[in-house]
């Protein structure tokens, strides 16, 4: 049984890379996929286009030098000892995501910091951040400490997922959701080698998350698209449609 009082489900929207829809159907899914009472918040600089029933706050205050503005190191803002007027368990969730089924045992999972291990990472101590859990100001040393050193941060560690996790890990604060939960379109999902060009991606066995990091976006896997090398092939997956909505 899941003992937590309201918990929060947190996104980010800056810049163009993602449209408002992107925050919409994460937000439907939630609604859909999630019994715990919950605020969902995105954190964005532009409010244009969402749904009523998403809670927006300005992108908290951070220094990301200019070559790694576009890049997830702006995640690290909400670290903060304060983030808006939320408190308590916070669930993170990328915008390029699609839930499959009830969540609710995100908030269940024991540790302090859950986060995915890294499917290309493995027992290397590094999560990726598309999926974490954490408390609201229990982590403000990782940010304090990016604060006051951003360009050796960002020199020392080729992304922020990498800098977070050793950061946490080093304090034994890091833990791993069931790896079954979290799974990756194109590493689990497509079909290896030529059988791509023949199958249709299908659903991992026990996954209740599928993220979508890089190419194919989820539109892009619904029509068959993948931008790149010829090998670069999934063919037409109707199911992310079913989902993603």
């Amino acid at each position: 049984m899941i003992n937590v009082q309201k918990v929060n489900i947190i996104c980010m929207k800056w810049g163009t890379k993602y449209g408002p829809e992107y925050v919409n159907r994460l937000y439907s899914m939630v609604s859909r996929n999630l019994t715990v009472p919950h605020r969902f918040v995105c954190f964005t600089d532009d409010v244009k286009g969402l749904e009523k029933g998403i809670e927006t706050f300005p992108m908290p205050e951070i220094y990301v030098p200019e070559k790694n503005r576009v890049s997830p190191w702006m995640k690290l803002s909400l670290l903060g000892e304060t983030l808006g007027d939320l408190e308590g368990q916070s669930l993170f969730l990328d915008l390029d995501i699609v839930i499959i089924e009830n969540i609710d045992c995100f908030f269940a999972n024991p540790g302090k910091f859950c986060i995915i291990e890294n499917w290309t990472q493995k027992g290397q101590g590094v999560g990726n951040s598309s999926v974490y859990r954490f408390e609201i100001g229990a982590h403000k040393d990782v940010l304090e400490y990016y604060t006051k050193n951003p360009e050796k941060v960002v020199a020392e560690y080729d992304n922020e997922q990498i800098f977070l996790s050793k950061m946490i890990g080093g304090q034994g604060d890091l833990s791993y959701w069931p790896a079954q939960w979290c799974k990756s379109f194109k590493r689990h999902c497509v079909p290896k080698g030529v059988l791509r060009f023949i199958k249709t991606p299908e659903i991992p066995s026990g996954a209740k998350i599928i993220v979508f990091h890089g190419h194919p976006h989820p539109d892009e896997a619904i029509k068959g698209a993948w931008p790149g090398a010829w090998y670069k092939h999934v063919k037409p997956t109707s199911w992310v449609a079913d989902y993603w909505k």
